[in-house]
């Protein structure tokens, strides 16, 4: 069992920045892949960015350049940060810890970001 809590977003000007934070109450957090997605009104859910224990990332080509993802393992926290936001980059942007040996997922609630034009 185990949860996650985001933290960050809001109203954010086009072109500016956004900084979310996702702290994970879960065991053995050196074994999941974090990541981060996104679901805007109306679409389905979608992938920005993820990081590895061992650092990998693998990004979604609409956040290439613009996303920074980093964690730290003692801390058992992940971090986006996103530059040079878009109207479109508004949505509700998930935590998600995924381990794949043995299958285990977690989501977190939630934070939603608005980038006004």
């Amino acid at each position: 069992q185990g949860y996650l809590v985001e933290s960050g977003g809001g109203l954010v000007q086009s072109g500016g920045s956004l900084t979310l934070s996702c702290t994970a109450y879960i065991d053995n957090f050196y074994a999941f892949e974090m990541g981060w997605y996104r679901q805007a009104p109306g679409k389905e859910r979608e992938f920005v960015q993820s990081i590895k224990s061992d650092f990998t990332t693998r990004t979604a080509e609409s956040a290439l350049g613009r996303a920074t993802i980093s964690r730290d393992n003692d801390k058992r926290t992940v971090t986006l940060v996103m530059k040079n936001l878009k109207p479109d980059d508004s949505a509700v942007y998930y935590c998600d810890a995924q381990q794949y040996t043995p299958p285990r997922q977690f989501w977190g609630r939630g934070t939603l970001v608005t980038v006004s034009a």
